[in-house]
């Protein structure tokens, strides 16, 4: 398990873009809905809407850790078709529908990711980790990322055998904690196992 204290990156896979659930938030009459017909909605805050408890324990987590080299974000966003985006990114409702017609394994989403991706790495200081919050078991995109950052790339250990709900949860809980997660290198990790024990009920705030 790999724990330092050193510059932290966090890249957080997209909630997903497209369907009704998108169409809801564009027509919506509450102050996200408004702000995505003015162009000036937080893709953050968007997409935790669209993926309600995994990517918003993404969010929470990422901003409880991140610790970036200076000048550079602490966590970025894969946003299908514009490559990595900060959470505070401005979106409009045309973005978000453009958005959900890119597939997670197209060539267009992992074309503007590997861009972006390559862009990161070469600012970054040397120590700097890249923690990958998303699934390790999506090919396309972890191995495009392993061939960017190498061995600097990690994951939460835990998150093996893990559905997307119990992911969620678990990095709400640590964020509220303030207890970080252990993380492994993704190069070479076992990318499916055993589902682990349910987590218990996380209490309403």
């Amino acid at each position: 398990m790999i724990r330092r204290s050193v510059a932290t990156l966090f890249l957080l896979s997209p909630a997903r873009a497209g369907g009704p659930r998108a169409q809801q938030l564009a027509r919506s009459k509450t102050e996200l809905g408004a702000k995505l017909r003015a162009g000036t909605a937080p893709l953050g805050d968007v997409f935790a809407w669209l993926s309600a408890l995994y990517f918003r324990g993404k969010l929470a987590y990422a901003r409880a850790f991140a610790d970036p080299s200076p000048g550079t974000e602490g966590a970025l966003v894969m946003a299908p078709g514009l490559g990595l985006r900060p959470p505070h990114a401005p979106i409009s409702a045309a973005m978000l529908e453009a958005m959900g017609e890119i597939a997670v394994e197209s060539e267009a989403f992992v074309t503007a990711v590997r861009r972006d991706a390559q862009r990161a790495n070469a600012e970054a200081r040397a120590d700097m980790r890249v923690v990958l919050l998303g699934s390790i078991a999506t090919g396309k995109y972890v191995d495009t990322l392993i061939d960017v950052f190498g061995g600097r790339l990690l994951f939460p250990a835990s998150f093996v055998g893990r559905g997307d709900m119990s992911r969620g949860g678990l990095m709400l809980r640590a964020a509220r904690s303030g207890n970080e997660l252990d993380y492994a290198m993704v190069a070479g990790a076992v990318r499916r196992g055993t589902r682990p024990p349910k987590l218990d009920k996380l209490p309403h705030r």
